[in-house]
């Protein structure tokens, strides 16, 4: 009698958790390993194998962070020129091992006779896909300047042991996957549209094929002799302003000469006993990652649950209140004047909650930026690094959109960046993923675009916790934002963390963007009754976050998002 007591009490006890799990406290998800690649020396988390493979590598071989971080860099341009570039810009934070923090801004910038009015029309209204496709909508290259101001700086290996194999890669070829197959083929139109002559990655390709790009490796072999001059002010850099002329660009062997990456003050706050250390403005993303956290700081998400109606309304409704700022406060800093530390001071973002309610959805109409007496694409790529030295870099590159501008130089072996249309082409208009800006992100001459990037690391007691980012455009932030609140408020694994389901608002439009038959019914029809629009068709991938968890016992947990061909690799 008793055991079928006990029995039928495990039996209630179940249906009870079942039945809590059918609510708001447990999103549905597809299984997912429950923790990542543990290892206990150096680890490296990008968007394919390869890269991750020779970055280790560097790391095995006695390079730090830095050094691995040319070389994941350069091989995710040869893998994964849907992203990975020679021909874009980006981000990066550090932290060393003493605890020193600095960032660098490699993004790129517009070319010298650049016009705020460059993409109108005679009638003032925006001329469709100029500031998207082709020559025009390229901006200035930064990363190979970025790649070579962070060797000379902190790299201990020869830069010839850090290129070496990249050019090997580029020359011997990569396996396509069949993710990377459909994202080929779903390019092809744009690829024909733009370029005048038939290019590499035109060709059918399918998954298990090996593409080869020695156009690439010549590159890279002239860049290892001549370093970033070669790119600059070099032969490659007379071959690629000629054809960039050639396709309708403005940009001169002067702008190439000119550019130079700037080494920033990141942007440092603390969420409870976290130290968060993230990428300051010409990203945006540092702001309003500081902004939503300190919003959210006074709610109990922990006791709300993980995507339950309250945490989802209290995150919403911090991120609605940012994305307002950031579309009217930031920019480039070396043209405009930001309010930084009025943005993220806690009287301020105390201020800009006081009209939210848990019993209705507030409207964005009735959200405008804060009084203070101020865009990008879902295409980029991020990669995380630990060193055996305890040193850590968080980076994230971009060509803007997919292929950039979908301009291939098949001398070069290398698509161009389409970062132009990140700037506000027209104050108050939606750029290409919907994000409004205003005269601080204006087009002038040499004025680098605002971007989402959210290259981040995390102390916590004063020592190295994570280091995260992703792409995803306008969603980098907010997936940033709850990867680290899944390891922090809901005691997830690194891997969990990035595997979980994520949702995204970003004042305009005015809805919650979620991934599909990611989240329960009954949440959704709550949210609905509460005011929300919910909008599951536009975003079937948010993020693709890949970071690196310093576990307990001090070894690191890779979290390679399971959305791409991500992978953790180290030892």
């Amino acid at each position: 009698m008793i055991k079928n007591t006990n029995f039928i009490f495990k039996i209630i006890v179940l249906l009870l958790i079942l039945n809590s799990c059918k609510e708001s406290k447990i999103p549905i998800t597809k299984p997912q390993y429950s923790r990542g690649l543990v290892t206990e020396n150096a680890m490296v988390v990008s968007a394919r194998m390869e890269a991750s493979n020779i970055g280790a590598e560097i790391l095995k071989n006695g390079g730090n962070a830095f050094d691995a971080m040319v070389a994941t860099e350069l091989a995710l341009a040869v893998v994964y020129p849907y992203a990975g570039n020679l021909g874009g810009g980006g981000f990066m934070v550090y932290r060393m091992e003493n605890g020193d923090v600095g960032s660098l801004d490699y993004r790129e910038k517009a070319p010298l006779a650049a016009t705020k009015n460059m993409y109108l029309d005679e009638n003032g209204h925006i001329i469709p896909n100029k500031s998207t496709l082709g020559g025009l909508s390229v901006g200035v290259p930064g990363t190979i300047a970025g790649m070579f101001e962070v060797h000379e700086k902190f790299g201990l290996l020869p830069i010839k042991n850090v290129l070496n194999p990249i050019i090997e890669l580029a020359t011997k070829g990569f396996i396509v996957t069949e993710k990377q197959e459909k994202r080929m083929a779903a390019y092809q139109s744009y690829f024909r549209q733009v370029n005048k002559a038939s290019i590499l990655f035109e060709k059918k390709w399918q998954k298990n094929d090996t593409i080869k790009n020695l156009p690439l490796a010549n590159t890279l072999k002239r860049i290892l002799l001549n370093g970033k001059d070669e790119f600059y002010k070099g032969e490659t850099a007379k071959i690629l302003v000629n054809f960039l002329q050639d396709n309708g660009s403005i940009i001169t062997e002067e702008d190439l000469i000119k550019y130079e990456p700037k080494w920033r003050t990141p942007i440092t706050f603390n969420y409870k006993d976290l130290k968060i250390i993230s990428m300051s403005p010409p990203s945006s993303g540092g702001i309003c990652l500081a902004q939503i956290l300190k919003m959210i700081e006074p709610y109990n998400l922990n006791n709300y649950g993980h995507n339950a109606i309250e945490t989802i309304q209290v995150i919403t409704e911090a991120e609605r209140r940012a994305y307002a700022d950031r579309s009217h406060f930031l920019g480039d800093p070396d043209f405009v004047q930001i309010p930084v530390q009025t943005l993220i001071s806690t009287p301020y973002l105390k201020e800009r909650m006081n009209n939210f309610s848990f019993s209705k959805a507030t409207a964005s109409k009735d959200i405008n930026y804060g009084t203070v007496d101020i865009i990008e694409s879902d295409e980029t790529t991020h990669y995380s690094i630990v060193d055996s030295f305890g040193n850590t870099i968080s980076a994230t590159t971009t060509l803007n959109g997919a292929y950039g501008s979908k301009l291939y130089c098949s001398e070069l072996g290398f698509f161009l960046n389409n970062e132009m249309d990140d700037f506000s082409s027209k104050p108050g208009t939606p750029n290409m993923f919907g994000l409004i800006g205003s005269e601080a992100n204006s087009i002038a001459p040499e004025k680098r675009m605002l971007s989402s990037m959210t290259p981040t690391i995390i102390e916590k007691n004063g020592k190295l916790f994570m280091s995260v980012g992703t792409p995803g455009g306008s969603t980098i932030i907010t997936s940033v934002l709850q990867t680290i609140l899944n390891v922090y408020e809901f005691n997830m694994t690194m891997q969990q963390a990035v595997d979980a389901p994520r949702f995204h608002h970003q004042w305009l439009p005015d809805e919650i963007r979620m991934e599909p038959n990611s989240f329960n019914k009954s949440t959704i029809d709550k949210l609905k009754a509460l005011g929300y629009f919910i909008n599951e068709t536009d975003s079937p991938v948010i993020g693709k976050v890949d970071g690196i968890l310093v576990l307990d016992d001090g070894k690191l947990e890779g979290g390679a998002d399971h959305r791409g061909d991500d992978a953790s690799v180290g030892f």
